[in-house]
């Protein structure tokens, strides 16, 4: 699974170069493999995460601005939904990958698992 973030390069909004930045150094902390996309220089992938970003996601005027966030095919999220999920130590689960072993996360998880089962 590849974690896609969709960035635009050239960005003259310093508001979209922070929250591009936030996303890829927190991936970074994590050890999260991903790939960036750049949709300044390219235009298939402008159009590819147009396209891709459910129509309910998209801004009012229809056009999503980066970052985007895909688990290939699959969206995550935009900006917004990142931090959340940042906020609730919710990454994993939002970018849709296993919590890695040993992580306070998957021993929740674990945890939860051993209760049902016990139920």
């Amino acid at each position: 699974m590849v974690i896609k973030v969709f960035l635009a390069s050239s960005s003259g909004s310093t508001a979209i170069k922070k929250k591009q930045q936030d996303v890829v150094a927190f991936l970074e902390a994590l050890k999260v493999e991903y790939t960036q996309l750049d949709i300044a220089c390219n235009e298939e992938n402008r159009m590819w995460m147009r396209q891709n970003v459910p129509e309910e996601k998209k801004p009012s005027n229809g056009i999503p601005l980066p970052p985007q966030i895909f688990n290939e095919e699959s969206y995550c999220g935009d900006y917004e939904t990142f931090f959340d999920a940042k906020e609730d130590n919710a990454v994993y689960s939002f970018l849709g990958l296993p919590p890695p072993h040993g992580s306070k996360t998957q021993a929740a998880e674990e945890e939860e698992e051993q209760e049902e089962a016990a139920e």
